[in-house]
């Protein structure tokens, strides 16, 4: 018996789908959440020894994993870790792009080799999953990309400009290729999901510039929530979902009081990304090279991590925290303007 033929019962019974940064976090939890439900998964990561970790647990959950270790900033590595998937599960009908690295820190203390790397991973390497993806799916016109987002992919905040920026350029890049897509009348459809922060070994991991250990701004999440966002996405495709409030927050502020936003997060995002602990003299990080014995699903932030969150997606479902967040702003703009001194008028 192929291993295509090994298949176990759920929705996605018979459908293949492709998970990059699946070793860790977000992957991982997706891995597990589209196991139980019956997928095929094609699994993409650096380290091979982590994602054979993540094969056994898959294996243990009833579901068929092929493992493609590759680096997503290199396009060649992608290319062939689709082709590897295609061979042994067969077409490819869902790519979910989900690997990141980022730095934390002031701009002006990040390096200009950090940016690029930053960027070669989280942006272009979204693009080339996205290219290796469509190599597939467009000879058979169908096919759904799943794109993993941030509500900094709107707005961004200190200490994180190389994340931030990237995200912004995964959302920008999106928007262009669905525009194409809908211009061609093609069947391929393409989602992006925006993230809150999320309790996931980025935070132990990422390389830092920080005096102190860096966090996840609250309110966080756990990464089994967003696998479970993921999979509703799959089943009922749409082109853009949030996930949690204090994203749909972020994002409407952004549009309707981005000075507001300016202001607050200079205050309260800084400390914000930081604990009380310093920084570990002999930190590793993972920007170029994995960390093997931090590879898990869940981050060190277990205790403040929700399993529930409001999750909206549609237009439809947007115009209710879009309405409600611009009476909330409107409101602390009305506030702030009674609350300045006034000016005396000037003289003729």
């Amino acid at each position: 018996m192929s291993i295509s033929d090994r298949r176990s019962r759920g929705p996605l019974e018979n459908r293949t789908v492709v998970v990059t940064g699946a070793s860790a976090g977000v992957g991982r939890a997706t891995a597990h959440r589209l196991a139980r439900a019956g997928a095929r998964l094609g699994l993409i990561a650096r380290d091979r020894h982590a994602l054979a970790d993540v094969q056994a647990e898959v294996d243990k959950l009833g579901g068929v994993a092929v493992c493609a270790a590759a680096d997503v900033a290199d396009a060649g590595a992608v290319f062939r870790a689709a082709a590897k998937v295609r061979e042994r599960l067969g077409p490819i009908d869902v790519w979910i792009n989900n690997a990141m690295v980022t730095v934390f820190g002031p701009v002006a203390a990040i390096t200009a080799e950090e940016f690029r790397r930053v960027t070669e991973v989280t942006y272009l390497g979204t693009v080339h999953g996205t290219l290796a993806a469509l190599q597939g799916m467009r000879p058979r016109n169908c096919g759904h990309i799943v794109q993993i987002g941030s509500a900094l992919a709107y707005r961004g905040i200190p200490l994180q400009a190389p994340y931030c920026a990237a995200k912004h350029a995964v959302r920008g890049f999106t928007a262009s290729l669905d525009s194409e897509l809908v211009h061609c009348g093609s069947a391929i459809r393409v989602s992006m999901l925006e993230l809150p922060a999320v309790n996931t070994p980025q935070f132990d991991w990422a390389r830092s510039h920080l005096q102190r250990q860096p966090r996840p701004v609250a309110p966080v999440v756990q990464p089994e929530l967003i696998a479970d966002a993921i999979y509703g996405t799959i089943l009922a495709p749409r082109r853009e979902t949030w996930i949690g409030w204090s994203t749909a927050e972020t994002v409407i502020g952004s549009m309707l009081a981005p000075r507001f936003l300016d202001r607050y997060l200079a205050r309260a995002a800084v400390d914000g990304q930081q604990t009380r602990l310093p920084v570990s003299p002999g930190r590793r990080d993972n920007l170029v090279a994995p960390v093997p014995e931090l590879h898990r699903t869940r981050g060190s932030f277990g205790g403040e991590s929700a399993r529930r969150a409001m999750v909206v997606s549609g237009t439809a479902g947007r115009l209710v925290p879009v309405a409600v967040g611009a009476l909330v702003f409107f409101a602390l703009g009305a506030l702030a303007t009674r609350k300045r001194p006034g000016h005396a008028e000037p003289s003729a």
